[in-house]
């Protein structure tokens, strides 16, 4: 069997990593000219702890931890109101997690564990042709090939997805929320703390959020800039646009903002996008399936993690079924209840992440003061963790050894 992945991302780097476990040929396409370092801080939680593990990449992991243990929200001054950390609801749920990287990190360590595979970047796939003999696909810049299967790993906005399922338009639902991150500094001494500040309504959008992630104790961070608004129609390639529009909508918000601002212009790591949810019924037709946020976007915080453990079980039914529909139903099946109940939102959902009135963000402040002195885990926790860990990992035979040099 030889596979092709679309996509250097999470999910497709963990694929390969698991396919050349299994003795598969696997080639990787990647649309940009090489691994993408950038990103936020991304947790690895429940059932893909131990996917990591199993991939004998959990030390690296942990060693490059960001060092951020809870998350502080402050006021317009920069004080404290509330904050929850990860001791409060465990180490695998609730809004910190243990274990949380940048995702640039996790990219690296992947694409190090996944050294069997064959990589393309700078190039994509542009049609694609299910036939008797296989899939063959044609790219943007390399000459057509024909692979066993393809796999759709190029997130929410999937080309693999569009060219066997139809336009976003019928396969993402709109989340009604923008946002935007990029590396910046601060003098702030955040000693470990993300701080998160919330503004209402205003400047012709809903509520508003900055999230400072601290990934170095020399005052280097990740800005997240979010807020609720409707379809704005930006264009997903102007990046100049895309900062005047952050620029626009907090213009006169205070705090640190300003400053961030300011550093947001030069940022060449810079990233924008619309929320959204993937929605279909099925995650493979034919020889082709989907991976990650291709198949299933719109968690909260349960992207990488969905992504981790995807690729384990397809990677795992690829190597045993006898062929590609029986391991695209084993994948499905297997996957279905974790994926569904990861994707269920939470009481309240986005709007206790950026309430769009200060009575709504006082509110909020008081509910997370409340639910940090309740003793034990609080039930929303309690079914964050549950559903991290709602899967059962089977134990595939492997053919080869780590492959990590």
């Amino acid at each position: 069997m030889n596979v092709l992945i679309s996509g250097a991302g999470i999910g497709g780097l963990a694929l390969a990593h698991w396919l050349g476990r299994h003795g598969i040929d696997t080639t990787v396409v990647e649309r940009a000219p090489a691994l993408r370092s950038g990103g936020q801080a991304i947790d690895i939680r429940g059932a893909a702890r131990t996917v990591v593990d199993r991939m004998g990449i959990l030390d690296d992991i942990r060693a490059r931890h960001t060092g951020t243990h809870g998350i502080m929200y402050v006021d317009r001054g920069g004080a404290p109101v509330a904050r929850m950390s990860g001791d409060d609801f465990g180490d695998s749920g609730g809004v910190v997690a243990e274990i949380e990287i940048l995702r640039g990190d996790l990219v690296r360590i992947l694409r190090e564990s996944a050294s069997a595979a064959e990589f393309v970047f700078d190039d994509h796939i542009t049609a694609l042709h299910d036939g008797p003999e296989g899939v063959t696909a044609t790219f943007h810049r390399s000459s057509p090939r024909t692979f066993d299967v393809v796999v759709g790993a190029d997130g929410l906005r999937s080309g693999v997805r569009r060219l066997t399922f139809g336009g976003d338009r019928q396969t993402v639902r709109d989340m009604g929320m923008y946002g935007s991150f990029f590396a910046a500094r601060t003098s702030l001494a955040l000693d470990g703390w993300e701080m998160m500040y919330n503004l209402p309504a205003g400047n012709g959008v809903g509520g508003r959020v900055l999230l400072l992630y601290p990934v170095g104790r020399d005052g280097e961070v990740r800005a997240m800039f979010s807020w609720h608004s409707p379809d704005l129609g930006h264009d997903r390639r102007d990046t100049a646009a895309q900062k005047a529009l952050v620029a626009e909508v907090f213009a006169g918000a205070g705090w640190e903002i300003p400053h961030l601002i300011e550093q947001m212009w030069p940022a060449d790591d810079f990233y924008f996008n619309r929320g959204g949810a993937t929605r279909l019924d099925r995650w493979s037709q034919g020889r082709v399936t989907l991976l990650g946020d291709a198949a299933f976007a719109g968690s909260l915080g349960m992207g990488t993690s969905m992504a981790l453990v995807g690729a384990y079980v397809l990677a795992g039914e690829l190597a045993t079924a006898p062929d590609p529909t029986t391991a695209f139903s084993g994948y499905e099946s297997g996957m279905h209840d974790y994926v569904t109940r990861n994707l269920k939102r939470p009481p309240g959902g986005d709007s206790g992440f950026a309430p769009g009135s200060r009575a709504g963000i006082w509110l909020r402040n008081q509910v997370i003061r409340a639910m940090t002195k309740l003793p034990g885990k609080s039930a929303m926790t309690g079914n964050m963790q549950a559903a991290a860990n709602a899967i059962t990992l089977k134990d595939y035979p492997m053919r080869n050894s780590l492959t990590t040099p």
